[in-house]
């Protein structure tokens, strides 16, 4: 293989490397530059739809109100979750006073 050949094979695997790199770091920028190739979409296609078509808005009305449902379902869970890291939290900070004044008292 030439020299030429190898350096631009170098040069390329150095470039992909580094933009490999850039996406892990920067994933905001590296998406903001990238060109993208827009599809002839109507911009209010799937609201037109929506509106026009019942059994479709069944459709999307029921996958909604089970996305809402189980977002409520993860929002109580972890609320009840910190509930209970809190109260271990004073459980801890109650033995830790307790500790400190017996150490105060001896």
């Amino acid at each position: 293989m030439k020299a030429a050949a190898r350096l631009r094979v170098r040069l390329h695997l150095a470039l992909g490397a580094a933009e490999i790199h850039l996406r892990v770091r920067f994933p905001g920028l590296t998406s903001a530059l990238t060109r993208r190739l827009r599809r002839g979409v109507v911009p209010f296609a799937e609201l037109v739809r929506i509106e026009s078509d019942p059994a479709y808005r069944a459709l999307f009305c029921a996958e909604l109100d089970a996305a809402i449902a189980e977002r409520y379902a993860v929002r109580t869970e972890v609320a009840e979750e910190v509930e209970e890291v809190e109260a271990a939290a004073d459980r801890l900070r109650a033995l830790l006073r307790d500790l400190m004044a017996d150490e105060r008292a001896a």
